[in-house]
């Protein structure tokens, strides 16, 4: 059960002694992507609106985008009229499309199975389309195409170009699209024709270029410049690329709902060895959990401040693994420390991969707050420098 949010933030006081340290990595610099770079410098600078971000740019979403986007029962955004699915037989499709449903796609997920995407018939709502085959295939995985927000704010960035060795350890990336001035070994989009380079992946991977020099960067990118972008259907099928490029530990700075579709192929992928790192979020230290972050098995990352606190804006509970810092100028959020805790756990596969990497990394890690691990700080710091 979590604790009440006075008791969270009575805990960031309380400092323990510190553990020994992995080396340090260089401290990170924040490559640019031009115009692309949002101009947020007002919401940086209000601490009173940080944990509001999300939620403005849900209802943004929203407003601007009636056409392809809708609300599901919990005012999360989602895919309008569209319905994943898993596990669905083959006489459960037949019926599907007998029933007057279009099936838009098939794509096969390796071992997660097939992912199946759905239209519903006209006139009929998301709401009861779902319920609707849900009902009909108790045995199939159905849920929204639920949409994945950035986890942190970009307000002012400055130029760096990494260097492209490709000699060090691989790095799964699922976000938008990175640009040309950070080295990437790969670069595939999963809603656009080509990757659409924006702020928020370039500032992702210039970081994890960074923390782990010569990685060989492979990009996943699920927004593509759409207004579906960020779709469960399109983060589903990037987790199951990365996959076949033998990425070992994927970074996913973005939060979302839970969806069911999502955290099957996520099961799949960390049964069999793959480390998913995701940034918790930054609704605050009351808000509900976020995903992929929560999901059991994958690496929730927290962001603190340069004097090691905890940022206000960032999410607390049992799915807080690690921190580490997250802000780099101008650019704040839980979405800037997850790649950080990603280098360091591929750098350490690279050098022992037999190594339990997470255990390893929470033995070292500084010991924050209360003594062990609680619900700020996790299992404590992991130092960027």
């Amino acid at each position: 059960m979590k604790r009440l949010a006075a008791l969270l933030f009575l805990a960031t006081a309380l400092a323990a002694p510190a553990q020994a340290q992995l080396p340090g990595v260089e401290l990170p610099q924040i490559p640019s992507v031009g115009a692309q770079t949002p101009d947020v410098g007002s919401v940086v600078n209000n601490s009173t609106a940080l944990t509001d971000v999300r939620q403005l740019r849900v209802r943004d979403l929203l407003r601007r985008h009636r056409r392809d986007l809708e609300a599901d029962p919990a005012g999360q955004p989602v895919v309008r009229s569209q319905i994943i699915a898993v596990g669905m037989s083959d006489s459960a499709i037949a019926s599907v499309r007998a029933a007057g449903f279009q099936v838009v796609s098939m794509d096969d997920l390796g071992e997660a199975g097939v992912l199946v995407t759905i239209r519903a018939p006209a006139g009929q709502s998301t709401r009861r389309a779902l319920r609707r085959l849900r009902e009909a295939d108790p045995n199939g995985t159905y849920d929204f195409d639920h949409l994945h927000i950035e986890s942190g704010v970009v307000a002012l960035s400055t130029s760096a170009q990494a260097a492209a060795s490709n000699i060090g350890p691989r790095i799964g990336l699922i976000d938008s699209g990175v640009a040309p001035n950070v080295p990437t070994t790969a670069q595939r989009s999963f809603v656009s024709a080509a990757p659409v380079a924006a702020a928020h992946g370039t500032t992702i991977a210039g970081l994890l270029s960074s923390a782990a020099p010569g990685a060989r960067i492979y990009v996943a990118d699920i927004y593509g410049g759409a207004p579906t972008g960020g779709a469960s259907s399109a983060l589903a099928r990037a987790l199951a690329w990365l996959s076949t490029q033998g990425v070992r530990v994927i970074n996913i700075s973005l939060v979302g709902p839970r969806n069911r579709v999502v955290e099957g192929v996520i099961a799949d992928l960390t049964s069999r060895g793959t480390i998913i790192v995701a940034a918790v979020g930054n609704d605050g230290p009351a808000a509900a959990p976020l995903f992929p972050a929560s999901y059991p098995g994958v690496v929730g990352v927290t962001g603190v401040d340069t004097r090691q606190r905890v940022l206000i804006e960032a999410g607390r509970g049992d799915q807080v693994d690690f921190a580490a810092l997250g802000i780099y100028g101008r650019a704040r959020g839980t979405s800037y420390a997850s790649p950080i805790i990603a280098a360091r756990l591929a750098t350490l596969i690279a050098e022992s991969p037999a190594l339990n990497t997470v255990t390893e990394l929470a033995n070292h890690a500084r010991d924050l707050g209360v003594r062990g691990r609680d619900e700020v700080y996790g299992y404590g710091l992991v130092e960027t420098h």
